[in-house]
């Protein structure tokens, strides 16, 4: 039995600081809070004056890219799998030490010959081999041909350049959906990512624009659900929301575009959003081409007020950061951007914690309770008072063990 100790702690369903903040781990799980249930323990951690929380969730990254040593624009040529996987390495701890201790992976669109290469990261952070976050993979995104996450950054002077497969994502008309979505899940997806519409970051066309048909969506849906899993989609456009609602997707990431029909779509179905605000302020395109720039000029701004809107009608918003859109281990300014943006900071807790458990179907994830799995951090000062400090994380536990511990004041 380990004790922790600390001056509070978050309940985050009331949204209040409980003081003093009194943890009891039996192995890897929280077996009391304060003196429910409390047992003599061998050893006991004081972590001084800081707050304790739930582990955070980041439900949109993608540990494969991104990192030291990256050239974006070329890495996706340059780098083999066995080159992506280590920098991962890297990624992955900075998300853990950074207080994140369950991401969604969100889709690669790289030449991997099929290897699903997050599901293999997963499975060595699970056995110990290396430390991270624990990792809900969703292997390849599913795009048509020229679509979002078909890389088009060479098609122009140097066609045939990455062309990609059905088992890598890219697939056409109903039969090769279904292909794609049976491929990921037979090699260990536990999700399914689609991309509905165009990006900021993607040469084809207006980033709003609907890009699956609704037959190839409802295709898509259709296998991933009778299998158990959930469908996240990257969709900007407000027409293209509504499209990805109708026929079942489960979760809208980004939504930058979308209007109040959409976003009452979303409350009236039961659908998720995943935020990643920070990225339209933190985002450098200084060095992408013009027709990109002048995307985010027009996108990022609305990012804004449709984030806002969502929250005050009721959608179930999720923590996503998008990473490395904003860099890994830098994963808690997303949550300092949406108060800044005037969502209360209890409400993005949640939308950090509960929310996420929710979205990734894990009850025993998202708060400091007993019988949970014991994921918790600390950080120095009251998150709701001050959402700032949990971009300063001073200890991590995971499935009750301790990634980091720094030292505290008393």
């Amino acid at each position: 039995m380990l004790t922790l100790k600390a001056a509070g702690l978050l309940d985050v369903d009331a949204g209040e600081i409980v003081r003093p903040g009194v943890v009891h781990i039996d192995g890897d799980r929280i077996a009391g809070v304060g003196d429910d249930g409390a047992a003599e323990s061998e050893t006991v951690l004081d972590l001084g004056d800081s707050i304790l929380l739930p582990g955070l969730m980041d439900m949109e990254v993608n540990l494969l890219m991104g990192g030291r040593g990256e050239n974006p624009g070329l890495s996706q040529v340059q780098d083999d799998p066995p080159t992506r996987m280590l920098r991962a390495v890297g990624n992955a701890q900075r998300t853990l030490r950074a207080g994140f201790t369950t991401v969604r992976n969100l889709g690669l669109f790289v030449k991997t010959g099929g290897f699903l290469l997050d599901v293999a990261l997963s499975r060595a952070i699970d056995k110990g081999w290396i430390e991270g976050p624990r990792i809900v993979p969703a292997g390849h995104a599913i795009t048509p041909t020229g679509g979002h996450l078909d890389p088009t950054m060479f098609a122009a002077f140097m066609p045939g350049v990455l062309e990609l497969s059905v088992e890598e994502g890219i697939a056409n008309g109903v039969d090769e959906v279904r292909k794609a979505v049976r491929y990921q899940i037979k090699h260990g997806a536990q999700l399914i990512k689609v991309c509905c519409s165009g990006g900021v970051m993607s040469l084809t066309g207006e980033p709003g624009a609907q890009h699956y048909s609704d037959e190839e969506l409802r295709a898509i849906v259709d296998e991933a659900h009778r299998r158990g899993l959930r469908v996240a989609a990257h969709t900007h456009g407000a027409d293209a929301v509504k499209h990805a609602v109708e026929c079942g997707i489960d979760c809208i990431e980004h939504g930058f575009l979308m209007d109040d029909e959409a976003i009452k779509m979303l409350v009236e179905n039961d659908r998720f959003l995943v935020s990643t605000r920070r990225l339209a302020e933190a985002m450098d395109v200084s060095k992408a081409p013009k027709e990109l720039q002048d995307k985010a000029a027009e996108m990022f701004p609305k990012a804004r007020t449709s984030i806002k809107a969502a929250y005050e009608a009721g959608v179930k918003i999720a923590v996503g950061t998008d990473a490395p859109a904003i860099p890994h281990g830098r994963n808690a300014d997303e949550l300092v951007t949406l108060v800044e943006w005037g969502i209360p900071a209890d409400a993005v807790l949640r939308a950090a914690t509960v929310v996420a458990a929710d979205l990734i179907k894990n009850p025993d994830l998202g708060r400091i309770a007993t019988g949970y799995l014991a994921d918790v951090i600390a950080v120095p000062g009251d998150p709701v008072a001050d959402i700032s400090v949990t971009q300063r994380v001073n200890f991590v536990m995971k499935g009750g063990k301790v990634f980091r511990h720094d030292a505290v004041t008393n």
